[in-house]
């Protein structure tokens, strides 16, 4: 062999045993092996800093909303620190539910009838023990949207709910029909387009605290429905503003990403399974008028939309759905203040379907874009526990609102 091939062999052996001897050391008895150790510390803290920790995107074309914000709402311009071990987009999707607490939360159930003889089941959060507002007409109120499958036990309502109760204000939390352990009484239950329902339950909500500020925040799909209902009402609405959470703006994007096959693996599938689930507890009533054994042979999300959802509601086709679905489209005709919160790399809702030039269309939009954060992620802090970065966007807008607002509804 060539004399410089067996050099590098013996190189190599030479190299691999004062390896071993290092390992068998231990990592901490080496000054190389700590070397390694900071080396790689310093190194991921550089890329961390860098890379990932920054300050969001405020997307605002009213001067004067965004002023109000940086002065009272101060969070959408601080550089957000994501989990450092956990700051992956889909890594904060799959374990928020996980890891953050669960604040016990009291609530008072009240059934509410609609026009076609259904029911909708909301969760009220009185709050009486309030020391600010102990008047309960004048109680400030926000109304809770959840997102596709949740109810009013999903833990970042529960932190809403908290959140809200150290101001002193009320909460009451809007289920879907049949979610939250109710009866079904009629074939029909909900969708991102349909309004009817968050409608009737504005009005009933505000008819009973008509002298109570009155204002709105929706979650995923929630603030889908949320968005779509004041694009539908413009100014006529009794809500003082609204803040959005994570939600699809373009529905077609929404359900091509979450389609591939990581995302339809971590997601799509589940989704899909928790729908079914949630029908089939209604199957005796809802087979009046559907080929369930169809409906439970979905495997996608888009596949349950093609044989139930678009149907349910009238549709032509899954593509009209969606199209009336995707709250982009219905942008421009926002007639209250409105907070936007997505992080760009939120599978359910892609970065590059954020309507950016859209919202600088409408003084009344102000949309806050992180660089991590996922799909009601947004977790902070070494072990995210308790408050994340969401719940502080929620906390510190509905206080602005509440009690600075007159500051923005002259615009």
């Amino acid at each position: 062999r060539p004399a410089c091939a067996m050099d590098w062999q013996v190189l190599t052996r030479e190299l691999s045993l004062y390896l071993e001897s290092q390992v068998r050391v231990g990592l901490f008895g080496s000054g190389v092996g700590l070397s390694l150790v900071l080396g790689f510390g310093v190194a991921y803290a550089c890329y961390y800093l860098s890379s990932i920790a920054k300050k969001p995107q405020l997307v605002a074309s009213n001067d004067r909303f965004c002023r109000f914000l940086e002065e009272y709402c101060p969070v959408v311009t601080e550089t957000y620190y994501p989990t450092i071990w956990c700051w992956e987009g889909r890594v904060q999707t799959l374990l928020r539910p996980f890891i953050t607490s669960r604040p016990e939360v009291q609530y008072r159930n009240e059934l509410i009838k609609t026009a076609d003889g259904g029911q909708i089941s909301l969760d009220w959060f009185d709050n009486n023990d309030s020391l600010y507002y102990p008047d309960a007409s004048a109680r400030p109120t926000v109304l809770l949207l959840p997102g596709l499958t949740g109810t009013s036990k999903e833990s970042y309502i529960l932190h809403m709910i908290h959140q809200s109760e150290t101001l002193g204000y009320r909460c009451v939390v809007f289920n879907n029909r049949g979610i939250a352990g109710e009866d079904l009484l009629t074939p029909r239950t909900y969708c991102a387009a349909n309004t009817e329902d968050l409608e009737a339950v504005i009005h009933h909500v505000h008819s009973l605290h008509p002298s109570a500020p009155f204002m709105a925040a929706g979650v995923s799909m929630g603030g889908m429905l949320l968005l779509n209902y004041l694009g539908k009402t413009g100014r006529d609405t009794p809500l003082m503003a609204a803040a959005i959470f994570s939600a699809g703006w373009n529905v077609f994007e929404s359900v091509e990403s979450l389609e591939k096959p990581l995302n339809w693996l971590l997601f799509n599938y589940y989704l899909t399974t928790c729908l079914q689930s949630y029908i089939s507890r209604h199957r005796q009533i809802l087979e009046k008028l559907f080929d369930m054994d169809l409906v439970m042979k979905a495997r996608t999300v888009r596949e349950f939309d093609k044989q139930f959802t678009s149907v349910m509601f009238g549709y032509r086709t899954i593509d009209d759905y969606y199209e009336d679905a995707s709250p982009c489209r219905k942008l421009k005709s926002v007639g209250i203040p409105v907070l936007c919160l997505n992080s760009v790399d939120d599978v359910f809702s892609p970065g590059h379907a954020i309507p950016v030039e859209t919202a600088k269309q409408n003084a009344n939009v102000a949309l806050v874009l992180t660089s991590c954060g996922g799909h009601i992620g947004f977790l902070e802090g070494i072990w995210p526990r308790k408050c994340t970065y969401m719940d502080r966007v929620f906390k510190q807008f509905v206080q602005a609102v509440f009690e600075h607002g007159n500051k923005i509804f002259s615009m």
